[in-house]
């Protein structure tokens, strides 16, 4: 088999590192560039153990990107920021496939919005993957099964570990002021709200919190139906609707974060209705670095490749 190669730029963060340990043990893929100012020249085996070659961060401007001729790139950059390395592959006349793990191409119909369970069907060779957001693969995939029977806005609140505001230190990622606490931000309009807004196409109200826990997200959403419903027959509507899906499994009980931290899936359960069936709650759980991030990168790269989905994915869900 001859390897793909990837480069990555933005490897300092908790994602760029989880890429790092996929894409080293993957047997299709040859991680070849690894950008990072502020770990330019460290050996990469240095930060990321698991692996085990001899390459070293750089610092690469955008220009020197098309020079490596590498066959894809990941952008783990801040929102924003992205634009600069995609304009100037372009203007190389270089046509590698790009990841961007920002928001900054979600919103932009000429980008492949890859979050595979619910769009895969509409992938058809692009070039260009928007990965979702952490929060809003969860939202989406809690709610994607009900879709045709909602009623009104869904209401969302999540509360996600720490690791979700990076490592440029902030409120959000201050272990000593998230001790026993539980801070809510940016309650109406979030990015992830928009996101999901746009791409499901019904109204979601979200209010995003962060814990003390370090990784992990448990999302639980509210939802308003046309008619009444059965509890059986909601949760036979999400088993139909993921079976097969080797990263998602459907449970009786409310996932716990705890469990799902570390691996690479999606659990949904706990799915509860009010008496009078119109109401319906589910709570989904997802690791924010993994399949909230560079686990879903490499299935997207897998899938512009034509590997199989979830080659190189460890700890498959079934």
């Amino acid at each position: 088999m001859v390897k793909k190669t990837i480069g990555i730029v933005g490897a300092r963060g908790h994602t760029g590192a989880e890429l790092i340990r996929l894409l080293a043990a993957h047997p299709g893929f040859e991680l070849a560039a690894v950008s990072s100012r502020e770990l330019d020249g460290q050996r990469v085996a240095d930060q990321v153990p698991e692996y085990g070659g001899g390459l070293r961060y750089a610092n690469l401007a955008p220009g020197e990107l098309a020079g490596l001729g590498l066959d894809a790139w990941v952008l783990a950059l801040p929102n924003a920021k992205s634009a600069p390395f995609v304009d100037a592959l372009a203007t190389a006349g270089v046509d590698p496939v790009i990841v961007d793990l920002s928001a900054d191409h979600r919103f932009d119909d000429g980008w492949y919005y890859g979050l595979p369970e619910l769009t895969r069907g509409g992938y058809a060779g692009q070039r260009r993957i928007a990965n979702p957001g952490c929060y809003a693969s969860a939202m989406q995939l809690a709610v994607a099964p009900m879709l045709e029977l909602l009623e009104g806005p869904v209401q969302c609140f999540g509360v996600s570990g720490y690791s979700g505001a990076g490592t440029t230190p902030s409120e959000r990622n201050d272990p000593d002021k998230l001790r026993d606490n539980l801070m809510p931000y940016a309650l109406v309009d979030h990015l992830h709200e928009r996101e999901v807004t746009r791409h499901l196409g019904t109204p979601v109200e979200f209010m995003p919190h962060v814990a003390p826990h370090f990784r992990g997200i448990t999302l639980t959403a509210n939802m308003h139906l046309r008619e009444p419903m059965a509890l059986a027959d909601v949760e036979a509507r999400y088993r139909g609707r993921y079976a097969g899906e080797p990263l998602l499994r459907v449970t009786g009980d409310a996932p716990w974060v705890s469990d799902i931290a570390g691996r690479h899936g999606v659990e949904i359960g706990g799915f509860t209705l009010s008496a009078d069936g119109r109401r319906l709650v589910v709570v989904a759980t997802l690791d924010n670095l993994l399949k909230g991030a560079a686990t879903q990168a490499l299935q997207n790269l897998n899938l512009a490749f034509g590997y199989p989905e979830v080659q190189g994915v460890p700890d498959e869900l079934h």
